[in-house]
């Protein structure tokens, strides 16, 4: 048992084990593990500092320019359109235009049947002939009656001139008592000859408008035949109706069709849009327009071309609230009441050229303005940049909107 013990193996020391033998050191499963390079370390360790920075800085970018812009979807194209409406009745002989077709100014829409007007204007116009054929019938009365007062002044002063002479010889019994009646009695016609004359000449004068001498055309009677006159050829004028501006013509009416032009009843005949000069009406949360002000600019997407993207400018804002235009305006003074954003129409003017696509009233935008406002540094990033030689100044400028 002693020989047997005695010849186990003892350990060997470290000075004791054979040349080939690996060290402690260099044994176990990690001992092909490279250690790592000192560019790579140094790498890391920029990482490590650079990335908070750039968090940071990116974090304040944010928080400054947060409240630069404002958006909404509440906004679409808008352009000036008209609903045309007859302003004479009839029946709608022709209709010049198709649907959706592109008409200038002045173009003519559609015609109503004028063979009534006509009527009525050669009627009108016989009846302006009459009249100033009795106007001047009146005028050349008057003249005669004039040489007819003339006579009968004669008359009278020669009757008067008789009759004084035969009371003369009456009073010698020169002459008989009839022969002196006779002259008493040619004196009295005469007088009344020359009162009836001076009374029909009255009577002529006034419906000469009392005076005589007035032209024709300045006489009321001639004035209103002429009055019916335009007006009938005004309604004959209104028979072609044409398109007050250039647009596109919308809900074409068929031939046929009766159209009532008294301005109570009547209804709309045809629509007109305007293809040029749209503007977006876009109605914002009042707590988005702190500082929005007209002539700052605006990026607007269409939602019928998400890849395009067109410019504009506030042109101006509504002084009042949508809310307050409604038909009934909101009561706010009851028990239940319920505080809700209001919103504020805006106008936006759009820049657009001919590579841009059509833009049609009533489409869908979105719209976001660049306001140029920026959120103030917190104090301690104040201080923070002081230590580094940045003044309050310099952030405060940087701070200002562009």
């Amino acid at each position: 048992m002693q020989q047997e013990a005695s010849e186990q193996p003892r350990p060997q020391g470290p000075d004791e084990r054979s040349p080939g033998a690996p060290s402690g050191d260099d044994a176990g499963p990690g001992r092909d593990a490279p250690r790592p390079a000192p560019r790579r370390r140094w790498l890391r360790r920029f990482l490590l500092l650079l990335g908070p920075l750039v968090v940071a800085a990116f974090g304040g970018y944010l928080y400054v320019t947060g409240g630069r812009y404002v958006s909404t979807e509440n906004a679409y194209v808008q352009a000036d359109k008209v609903m045309i409406a007859a302003e004479v009745s009839g029946l709608i002989a022709e209709v010049a235009v198709r649907e959706n077709q592109r008409v200038a100014a002045g173009d003519v829409l559609f015609r109503i049947d004028d063979r009534p007007y006509r009527i009525a204007l050669a009627e009108a116009e016989a009846r302006l002939a009459s009249v100033r054929g009795e106007i001047m019938s009146l005028k050349a009365s008057y003249r005669q009656k004039q040489e007819e007062l003339a006579l009968a002044r004669t008359n009278l002063a020669f009757a008067n001139t008789e009759f004084e002479r035969q009371s003369g010889l009456v009073a010698t019994n020169a002459v008989s008592r009839a022969r002196f009646d006779s002259a008493r009695h040619d004196l009295d016609v005469a007088r009344q000859q020359m009162r009836v004359t001076e009374q029909e000449m009255a009577q002529i004068r006034a419906q000469l408008a009392g005076d005589p001498d007035i032209a024709v055309k300045r006489h009321p009677r001639y004035l209103a035949a002429q009055a019916v006159v335009d007006r009938v050829a005004l309604d004959l004028e209104r028979t072609v109706v044409r398109a007050p501006f250039a647009g596109i013509a919308s809900n074409t009416p068929q031939p046929g069709l009766q159209v009532i032009g008294n301005a109570a009843f009547s209804s709309p005949v045809m629509s007109l849009v305007a293809d040029a000069g749209v503007w977006i009406e876009s109605n914002f949360k009042e707590t988005d327009l702190t500082h929005v002000r007209p002539g700052q600019t605006v990026a607007i997407h269409v939602d019928t071309y998400p890849d395009h993207e067109w410019h504009g400018t506030v042109e101006s804002l509504s002084q009042a609230t949508g809310a307050e235009f409604s038909v009934i305006p909101p009561q706010n003074a009851t028990g239940n009441w319920v505080k809700v954003v209001q919103r504020i129409p805006m106008r936006i003017a759009v820049k657009t050229n001919g590579d841009d696509p059509a833009l049609r009233a009533g489409m869908s935008t979105t719209v976001e303005i660049d306001t140029g406002h920026r959120r103030p540094l917190p104090g301690f990033v104040r201080t923070a940049l002081s230590w580094f030689g940045v003044s309050r100044t310099v952030a405060a400028e940087a701070e200002a909107p562009r």
